[in-house]
């Protein structure tokens, strides 16, 4: 489980946490503490309750703000935008040499 961590400041910040899978995707909207950390806003989101596999996996997920890696201890500024990421079902390359291999294009965006 991650420890919720804040700071004892008096100003908020507006940031939201993602987490999608195939099926359903959210996005929360959370009013925080300035100082809270990607992992102390991902618990006071409240988002383990809508997906209850998070707090077995959530030590071990790769997070990040806006698309760009992170760590669960990354300070968040205001409208930061966390994201929680599961892991690939294939890898990237291996598919594109398969690809390569079979003498197919590839299609823009897949």
């Amino acid at each position: 489980m991650v420890n919720v961590v804040s700071t004892p400041m008096t100003q908020s910040i507006n940031i939201e946490v993602a987490y999608a899978l195939p099926e359903k995707q959210i996005i929360r909207s959370v009013n925080v503490d300035s100082g809270t950390t990607i992992g102390a806003a991902i618990v006071l989101s409240g988002i383990m309750m809508d997906f209850p596999e998070l707090d077995t996996v959530l030590e071990e997920s790769k997070v990040g703000i806006f698309g760009k890696a992170s760590t669960m201890t990354t300070v968040l500024q205001d409208g930061d935008r966390v994201e929680i990421y599961r892991p690939l079902i294939a890898d990237p390359k291996e598919v594109r040499r398969k690809r390569a291999a079979e003498g197919k294009k590839m299609k823009k965006g897949g």
